[in-house]
Parts: structure tokens; sequence; C-alpha cells
């Protein structure tokens, strides 16, 4: 298996995983990151959702060694508990999480599209998460959280 380095959430990390290997797979069973999760292994559900540098991507569909020297954030990178990233402290003030299998899909793809237009409206939030599938009913929870999210960042409101 040939050796290749990631840069996950900040760390350089050396891995020798087979070529087929995908993303998900290495950073769940290799590096015990489990803020990703295994929807539908087809990249149409969005619970594997990470950053490749800033942008949101299915890491269930992209090989591990594809990305090898690119920067990868995880749900666990985006931020941790006490210092949230401003998504992640909506969605606990709003209780915009059931289950939480969606959750770190909503997150990683709410936080990068708010990274990238933090005045982001009602309608480019709803198309935004559109690919983001959420089988619990909690979409008016998860979008009031967005929306003050974006809110909040706006204003430069840290969190």
């Amino acid at each position: 298996m040939p050796e290749f380095a990631l840069k996950v959430n900040g760390r350089e990390i050396e891995l020798s995983v087979p070529a087929q290997a995908s993303l998900l797979h290495v950073l769940r069973n290799d590096l015990a990151l489990n803020g990703p999760k295994y929807g539908c292994g087809l990249g149409q559900c969005g619970a594997c959702t990470v950053w490749i540098d800033g942008v949101a991507a299915r890491s269930c569909v992209i090989p591990a060694h594809g990305v090898a020297g690119r920067a990868i954030t995880t749900l666990e990178g985006l931020g941790s508990r006490g210092q949230w990233h401003p998504v992640q402290q909506a969605f606990e003030d709003a209780q915009a999480a059931q289950c939480g299998y969606c959750l770190n899909g909503m997150v990683m793809q709410a936080a990068a599209l708010l990274a990238r237009d933090p005045h982001a409206g009602d309608a480019r939030i709803r198309a935004e998460l559109s690919g983001n599938l959420c089988r619990c009913g909690t979409h008016v929870e998860i979008l009031a959280a967005v929306q003050a999210a974006a809110e909040r960042i706006a204003k430069g409101k840290p969190s």
C-alpha cells in the first residue's frame, strides 16, 4: 500500500491505505473522526460532508489518495466544546438535531455557505441544504439555526 500524507484539521498525518479507500473510511476507520457519517455511500445524502480546501465535499465518493496534501476539515476541526463555530452554536441553541445523523452534513454545508456568503438569505440557505437529507423532519429548526448563524456571522459575532 502506498504511503501518502493527509492534512486533517490542521494536522499532517502519514497513512498507508489501499488505493481504493474512500476519504470517509480513512477519516472514520483510521483516524477515529466520527463527525462524517456513512449514509448512502453514493454522495447523495450529505451525511459524510467535509471541507476540502474550504469547499464542502462528499467524502464517501472521494478517494483518500486523491486529496493528499489538501486541507481537510471535519466537524471535529470546525469547532470544539466551549469554542463552537457559530453554526454549531446556532444548531445547539435552536435544538436543531433530533437523531443527529444528518447533523454533520447540515453543519458542514451551512458553514461552507456562510464562509462564502455571510449574508445568505432564506432562499439561498434552502438551496444550499437541499442536497442534505434529514429523515427526522427537523428542517424548520435546521433552517432557523442556519439563519441565526448567518446573522451572527454577518454581525461579526464569533458564536
